[in-house]
């Protein structure tokens, strides 16, 4: 009787072992599914990350196009976010550019006549307004904060300063590319300067503010695969020039000379 319990013993401790072994073995396995997981989970993030990096922006760019704009109303302008407010101030810019090009109005005479016909109305209004018993319009005190004026004025400063620093840095020979950039730019803007007046130049870039950045934020995908083909065009076209032209320039001889 004594073996018989002893032996029952036994076979109920090798039960509870071979469960115990069976529940770490699940335990085991649990973990190394999910550790294999989230290894997964990682690569494939890391691989969405490398290929959102590979992607091609046209100049660069990392951020929306609405925050390329400066964000806010002028942005949402641009871009059609409100259609009513988009197309006023395109239409009140062509009503601009037909009374100053078409209609050859002058700023002086338009501003001069806005001002007589706004100071009449505002004066009769003043003056009939105790006749038809109403009470006469009320004028806003108009004070330009000196904060504001000096923003600004700093600002233009900062810029101004930019454009300054970067003129001097292109005008010392350090990068030539740059120089012939700056120069093939100057070219083709005097060309188109001298096709149209200043108004009809501003006009156009105007209309083109208002389209170009809505129709790049529409079709964007089809604009970039366009960009990045040209732009390796344009890289492998300067190559041969840079072969074939610019290095015979002697450019480090005339450096050591006017040092």
């Amino acid at each position: 009787m004594a073996d018989n319990v002893a032996g029952e013993h036994e076979k109920e401790d090798s039960f509870v072992e071979s469960v115990k072994d069976k529940i770490s073995e699940t335990f085991h396995k649990d973990d190394s599914s999910s550790s294999s997981d989230s290894d997964n989970e990682g690569k494939k993030s890391s691989s969405v990350s490398d290929v959102k990096d590979k992607i091609y922006r046209l100049f660069g760019r990392e951020k929306p196009v609405h925050k390329l704009l400066g964000g806010g109303k002028p942005a949402d302008i641009f871009l059609w976010k409100d259609k009513k407010v988009s197309a006023g101030v395109l239409g009140f810019a062509t009503l601009i550019w037909v009374l100053f090009e078409l209609v050859e109005y002058h700023l002086l005479t338009l501003v001069c006549h806005t001002l007589i016909l706004a100071l009449a109305v505002l004066f009769l209004w003043s003056n009939a307004a105790s006749f038809i018993n109403k009470s006469p319009p009320k004028f806003p005190e108009v004070n330009l904060p000196e904060d504001i004026v000096l923003g600004v004025a700093s600002a233009l400063r900062v810029e101004i300063n930019k454009a300054f620093e970067v003129l001097r840095c292109i005008a010392s020979g350090k990068d030539l590319k740059k120089f012939l950039g700056v120069v093939a730019g100057l070219w083709v803007l005097s060309i188109v300067g001298s096709c149209w007046n200043f108004l009809t130049l501003f006009y156009i870039c105007f209309v083109l503010l208002h389209t170009l950045p809505y129709l790049y934020d529409k079709y964007e995908d089809k604009v970039d695969a366009f960009g990045e083909k040209a732009e390796a065009e344009i890289k492998k076209q300067y190559a041969v020039f840079s072969v074939k032209v610019l290095s015979k320039i002697p450019v480090g001889a005339l450096k050591h000379k006017f040092a």
